[in-house]
């Protein structure tokens, strides 16, 4: 019996499910990770449909690769992205995670 392969949203959203709370990761750290390197526009493109899946996706914990709020819109509103990653601890300010660095999750490192 053939492999199913596992498509590119999947293996998004399998990493994403993963990132722990109070923590978050970036576009393009998903996309190496899942070793599709240069293709963090297309996770983002992902993230921004995870509202469509059954489960919950906490798509709050992925932002770009300086900390910035890009996918905020796709939230129901400008500021509920800000405010899921504040519930959890994680100080946002203009859009901007303060110290960033301190709450990056890194899937290479974390995921075996």
């Amino acid at each position: 019996m053939p492999e199913t392969q596992i498509t590119f949203f999947e293996k998004v959203y399998n990493v994403v499910r993963n990132i722990p709370h109070g923590r978050v990761t970036s576009y393009g750290a998903i996309a190496e990770y899942i070793g599709a390197g240069g293709a963090s526009r297309m996770v983002g493109w992902t993230m921004n449909n995870s509202h469509r899946m059954p489960d919950s996706i906490p798509a709050h914990r992925v932002v770009n690769r300086n900390g910035v709020l890009t996918g905020k819109h796709h939230f129901g509103g400008s500021d509920v992205m800000k405010q899921l990653l504040e519930s959890e601890g994680i100080k946002v300010n203009n859009d901007q995670i303060i110290n960033f660095q301190e709450h990056f999750w890194d899937p290479k490192k974390e995921l075996k």
